[in-house]
This record gives C-alpha cells, sequence and structure tokens, in this order.
C-alpha cells in the first residue's frame, strides 16, 4: 500500500494556494483528506495533542486515512533518558488512533547534533521497547549513522531508516533508498542549500519547488521502496505556500 500526504496541514499561507478562500480553519483537515490519504503530524513535536484534538483529528478522515506521528521534542531533542513521563503521555496520547486504526506508524526525527555512538544507539532502543509493537520510524540528519551496520541493526529491531531528500550538503543524509522495518518511509525537505543552516524563520528552511526531472530521479527508487515494504509512506515537508501539496501531486501523477 502506498500513502502520500504532506507534513502537516494547518498553515495559514495555504489559503488561497490550497485552501479555498473561506474555507473556515476546521474544514481545512476534511479538505485536505478529501485528496490525500497520509498526514505526517508534527505538530505533536511541539506539544502533545489532547484528547479533544485527537478526537476531532480522527473525526474529520475517511475510513482508510493513516497518520504518521511525530514524537515530541523532549524525546529526540532534549533527550533524557531516566524521563518516563514523555512516553507515557505519548502513548496515551496514541490509543483513540490505534482504536481507529489510523495510526500508520510514529517518527522520531533526531536533530544532526545527535551523532553515530553506543549511548545512542542504547536510547534508539529504549524508544522501540516504550512504544512496543507500534511501527517506529527514525530520521538522522547526520551522514555518520549511514553505516552497513546501522542498518542492519536497525533490521534486527525492525526500525524503519526514513530516506530523504534534502540538500546536497557535507555530513547531511544522502538520497539512499533502504528499508529496514515492516514499512518503508520517504520525507522530501527540499533542497534550499543557501537556507538550510542560516535562516531567520524556520519555513525558509523548506522553501523550494521541486521541478518534474528532480522528482521523476526518485521514481525508481520509490518503487523500490514499495516492492520491500507493506506499507510505504512517502511525505512532502516543502510547506511553504503548499508548495508540499504541488510535490505529490506530482509524484502521484509519475506513479500512476
Amino acid at each position: 500500500m502506498l500513502y502520500l500526504g504532506t507534513s502537516g496541514f494547518s498553515y495559514q499561507d495555504w489559503v488561497g494556494t490550497f485552501y479555498p478562500k473561506g474555507t473556515r480553519r476546521q474544514d481545512w483537515l476534511r479538505y485536505y483528506a478529501n485528496e490525500f490519504n497520509a498526514l505526517e503530524l508534527n505538530s505533536s513535536y511541539y506539544a502533545i495533542p489532547s484528547a479533544t484534538v485527537v478526537d476531532s483529528l480522527i473525526a474529520r478522515t475517511g475510513e482508510d486515512f493513516l497518520f504518521a506521528i511525530k514524537l515530541h521534542q523532549s524525546m529526540t531533542h532534549d533527550v533524557d533518558v531516566a524521563d518516563e513521563a514523555p512516553f507515557t503521555a505519548f502513548n496515551q496520547m496514541l490509543q483513540p488512533f490505534i482504536d481507529a486504526g489510523k495510526l500508520g506508524c510514529i517518527l522520531a526525527q533526531f536533530p544532526y547534533s545527535f551523532r553515530y555512538n553506543k549511548q545512542n544507539q542504547d536510547y534508539i532502543e529504549k524508544v522501540k521497547g516504550e512504544f512496543e509493537n507500534l511501527p517506529l520510524v527514525v530520521e538522522f540528519r547526520s551522514i555518520y549513522w549511514i553505516k552497513p551496520e546501522v542498518f542492519n541493526w536497525l533490521r534486527r529491531l525492525n526500525v524503519s531508516f526514513c530516506c530523504v531528500d534534502e540538500p546536497r550538503l557535507p555530513n547531511l543524509i544522502p538520497p539512499l533508498v533502504e528499508v529496514t522495518g515492516n514499512i518503508a518511509y520517504l520525507r522530501f525537505h527540499g533542497r534550499n542549500s543557501a537556507k538550510w543552516w542560516h535562516h531567520q524563520e524556520a519555513y525558509e528552511r523548506y522553501d523550494y519547488t521541486y521541478s518534474r526531472e528532480e522528482l521523476q530521479g526518485w521514481i525508481p527508487g520509490i518503487e523500490k521502496l514499495e516492492n520491500q515494504s507493506e506499507k510505504t509512506f512517502i511525505f512532502a515537508n516543502n510547506h511553504w505556500k503548499s508548495q508540499s501539496v504541488d510535490t505529490i501531486r506530482q509524484l502521484k501523477l509519475m506513479l500512476d
């Protein structure tokens, strides 16, 4: 199964470029779900959604719609091995998605400073254990994780490696195609090299429009991901002015 969507949906700058002007904010997700079959929920990185918010997200999407839910930053960027509270709260938040059959996976996006070493490998094993049998995807930003032994270790854990398309800058992750778990995962971040490390606003990093040729180069890799996994998730994170919507629309046409 192939699931395509964007990283987030609640952007004011999408009004007029994706959401028709006059669309009520509470109707944005329902409008989104009419076109896409998955959403990468990234607001959970900043704050764990309340039960009311979770119920609303579930209610506004169709039966076959799946969510990929990003871990809260306390579990990826402010790592405290001894603190169990965020894991407990996050597991509780996930339960309604599980009960509704709408949890595709959880995504642990680690920062560039999260380097390859035994301590951090142990921490990832802890994260996997905290979420038991839930599908876990890990995204690395440092190239030092790109080793055959790391991929083999992820396969033993049944933890999925997040493939990425991002600027070709020193020590960032190159455009690899690897499947290490039951699901495959690919994120398009854009290739805005000038703004990746130096920007005033966070969105500037993801301000990028892919060409048809750039996306076409990924089609063989996506087919490989599909052939080697039970489910394949593809999300576009170049969200400024709904450029991510265009990215996924182009990919859908190419894959069809």
